[in-house]
């Protein structure tokens, strides 16, 4: 009869119960459960399974520039990086509540570290996110429209209960981008959380969107109820690069 439900239990993908089940009957504790505690066991086992391959999932389709915890962060007091407003934004309200958070600073400054970091707690705590290049997503997105699929990319991307958009600005806004970024906001506004980092100023956005009706009717939807972060200090990749050869200096 174990062999027959072990079996089945594998046909029927029970990726946590089947390996659970079985360690139970070779180590011979099914003797030692009760009824009841068996099955709260299997069941528990499958539960935490199927939890962990819906995060790696979630890890996965994200498409995180960087691996990185809110553990990792480096607080500096020259940083600008506050820990107590990042253990606010690590709890994810501001996701629940669809607002926005913009992070700003000079290039190597740790933008996209952080918003990588921010995003995989989201992940942890169940939420869809979905990590881009800005000028990527565009380029992406206007092939998409040639296809007539666009569509359906953007539907994808309104589904997402955190949008990362990194490097926004680096690359100017074409007509084609802007029209597409105003979509992307129209969808999200008051609905979804869009983290945006950048070099470039908030107060210059306005000028990197270019169109002054378009640029209007973007800001309008994301700059008064945001969050904002902005990070100072030496390019945290030319440190890490003048350590290293320190260190290597030293060996």
């Amino acid at each position: 009869m174990n062999k027959d439900s072990l079996e089945k239990m594998g046909r029927m993908r029970f990726l946590g119960m089947h390996p659970a089940f079985k360690a139970c009957i070779e180590s011979g504790k099914t003797d030692s459960f009760t009824n009841d505690e068996l099955v709260h066991h299997l069941i528990q086992s499958e539960w935490d399974d199927r939890q962990h391959r819906s995060l790696q999932r979630g890890l996965k389709n994200a498409n995180f520039r960087y691996s990185a915890s809110v553990e990792q962060l480096d607080y500096a007091e020259n940083r600008g990086l506050d820990k107590n407003q990042v253990q606010r934004l690590s709890t994810c309200d501001f996701i629940k509540k669809g607002e926005d958070l913009f992070i700003t600073g000079s290039t190597g400054t740790g933008k996209s570290f952080l918003a990588s970091a921010l995003g995989q707690q989201a992940c942890l705590m169940g939420y869809k996110v979905l990590y881009t290049n800005t000028a990527k997503l565009m380029s992406h997105l206007k092939m998409a429209k040639a296809d007539g699929a666009h569509l359906k990319e953007l539907s994808k991307i309104e589904k997402q209960d955190a949008l990362i958009l990194d490097d926004f600005g680096v690359q100017p806004f074409d007509g084609g981008s802007r029209t597409l970024l105003l979509d992307i906001i129209e969808d999200r506004h008051g609905k979804r959380s869009t983290i945006i980092t950048a070099q470039v100023p908030v107060k210059k956005w306005h000028e990197v969107i270019g169109e002054k009706t378009i640029a209007d009717a973007i800001m309008d939807r994301i700059v008064h109820q945001s969050i904002r972060i902005e990070l100072y200090g030496e390019s945290l990749r030319k440190k890490q690069r003048t350590n290293n050869t320190a260190m290597e200096s030293i060996l």
